[in-house]
């Protein structure tokens, strides 16, 4: 079961929260690939860095300064940013090694902002008042469950017809 928790929950974004665990929006090391991506684009100081990726993800990920600024360290001490400060705030900037480095993995950076663009879709539907359909102990896991179930034991075909007639009758309301 684990392994298709893992699986759904990389499929869908909000598949984390129909298996009743956290899900993770980046991979180790994706947080810095991130972060000098976005500084790619300009300088930045700690908190624009945390609202753009917020942004991007539709909201599905909010950035802690718990995890921003320790990144934002560690780019430092290894030369990739500096930082200067303006107007009492640390403003973030890419150095030309910082540059390099981002050069190096093109498809980290575009996975990542591919995963954020479909997050970002999803994100207008979570809104807090439609949380009672997703969960471990509500209706979308129960039936997630039971079709996963139905499917192992070789209904694939039905399931898909069921969940088929479902989505349209959805989509009437």
């Amino acid at each position: 079961m684990r392994r298709a928790a893992s699986w759904f929950a990389g499929q869908f974004p909000w598949g984390a929260f129909a298996f009743g665990r956290q899900g993770r929006f980046f991979e180790t090391g994706e947080v810095r690939l991130a972060i000098l991506s976005l500084l790619s684009e300009g300088p930045k100081h700690g908190y624009q860095l945390m609202k753009d990726l917020e942004e991007r993800s539709g909201g599905m990920y909010r950035a802690s300064a718990g995890s921003i600024y320790p990144t934002l360290q560690q780019l430092e001490d290894e030369e990739l940013i500096e930082a200067t400060r303006q107007g009492g705030k640390r403003v973030f900037r890419l150095t030309e090694a910082g540059r390099a480095e981002l050069a190096k993995d093109p498809e980290g950076v575009q996975r990542i902002w591919e995963r954020a663009q479909r997050c970002e879709d999803w994100g207008q539907y979570m809104q807090p008042e439609n949380f009672a359909v997703v969960g471990v102990h509500v209706p979308l896991a129960a039936v997630l469950r039971a079709s996963l179930k139905a499917a192992s034991h070789g209904h694939a075909d039905r399931v898909r017809d069921i969940l088929e007639r479902a989505r349209q009758e959805l989509e009437q309301l």
